[in-house]
């Protein structure tokens, strides 16, 4: 038994994921994926598809985890985990590994490997009750393979296969609601969080193991090269998703919504638009129509999330304080300005 806990377990003081690794400056999936596994609290085994995280930490003949992984292909991450985790808990029964619990199974994808090529896998691995956290971060995009649009892309996003141009808006559809999509699974937990409010997705990750099936997490983060922003106001950005609802904090534990911040002032979605260059195009006077179609869904999407929370017995008010980050805004000047 201790042979096998040692196997698993972090060199004490040792970051489960190592600096060296060639993620981009201002990439913000490093913060994912080091508050995910260091808020929980057993040893891990992490599977990751095929995507930023995985190239960019697997260089042969070097590695920056350091902790068990493995990395499969773009469709199977969370089929592949789902063996593993099975069989775990046969060798367990039969006392060859320690008792279920003792070992955490962690899956990392990002949004092409999520919202489309591995959605069926994800799909079977939630309905079967394999038990196991799947995280995607979410930088909207394909952005290991040239940026091109996936599910997540948002509407008006233009990138190298939905380009803007004389014919064109950019992406012309919605971007799929994966969290709606697991949800929809009726399995012990889901959330979605954000790379810049890191103690909220700590908390989220905590009870995410503390379920006894899976838990899905969504993790917006955010690119600089396919965002087509300076890396140093990437946590800003995050937080404008936030502050202008496009992207709401919020869980559904036991089937239960509940809300984990209401900006204090909401802010028009343009605000968040305005500092990436994949938005740059919606912003003349030419594109306003289009501005106007994104911020009433997002009205729409915050407003039915609402109607959720309060028939689940959430007490909603009005306008919570306001964000830490936000103290000391200028009034009227945009986030990246105030840094």
């Amino acid at each position: 038994m201790t042979t096998i806990k040692q196997m698993v377990r972090r060199e004490h003081g040792t970051p489960p994921l190592r600096g060296g690794h060639a993620l981009c400056q201002g990439c913000g999936i490093p913060t994912v994926v080091r508050t995910v596994i260091d808020s929980i609290p057993t040893p891990v085994v992490v599977v990751t598809a095929t995507g930023c995280l995985e190239v960019a930490t697997s260089r042969y003949p070097t590695t920056a985890w350091n902790v068990p992984w493995l990395h499969v292909a773009f469709e199977n991450a969370a089929a592949t985990m789902s063996g593993i985790e099975t069989a775990y808990r046969v060798l367990a029964r039969r006392g060859r590994l320690p008792q279920d619990g003792e070992i955490t199974f962690l899956v990392l994808a990002g949004d092409g490997g999520t919202y489309d090529i591995g959605l069926q896998a994800l799909s079977g691995a939630l309905e079967r009750g394999h038990r196991l956290i799947y995280v995607c971060y979410d930088n909207e995009a394909y952005m290991n393979t040239g940026i091109q649009r996936s599910g997540a892309t948002p509407r008006g996003a233009s990138t190298t296969t939905s380009p803007s141009g004389r014919a064109s808006l950019g992406k012309a559809q919605q971007r799929k609601d994966i969290t709606a999509v697991a949800v929809a699974h009726h399995i012990p937990y889901v959330a979605q969080a954000v790379a810049s409010y890191w103690h909220d997705l700590s908390i989220k990750v905590a009870r995410a193991a503390m379920a006894t099936g899976p838990s899905f997490l969504n993790v917006l983060t955010d690119c600089p090269l396919g965002w087509g922003h300076e890396a140093r106001i990437g946590p800003r950005l995050l937080d404008l998703a936030v502050e202008t609802r496009f992207w709401p904090l919020y869980e559904v534990d036991g089937g239960r919504y509940h809300l984990n911040y209401i900006p204090s002032t909401p802010l028009p979605v343009q605000r968040w638009l305005e500092g990436q260059a994949r938005f740059r195009h919606l912003l003349g006077p030419e594109a306003q129509g289009e501005v106007a179609a994104v911020q009433a869904e997002v009205d729409s999407q915050w407003q039915e999330l609402v109607r959720r929370c309060r028939s689940d017995g959430q007490e909603l008010p009005e306008r919570w304080p306001a964000h830490p980050r936000r103290v000391g805004i200028r009034p009227g000047a945009t986030e990246w300005e105030s840094l």
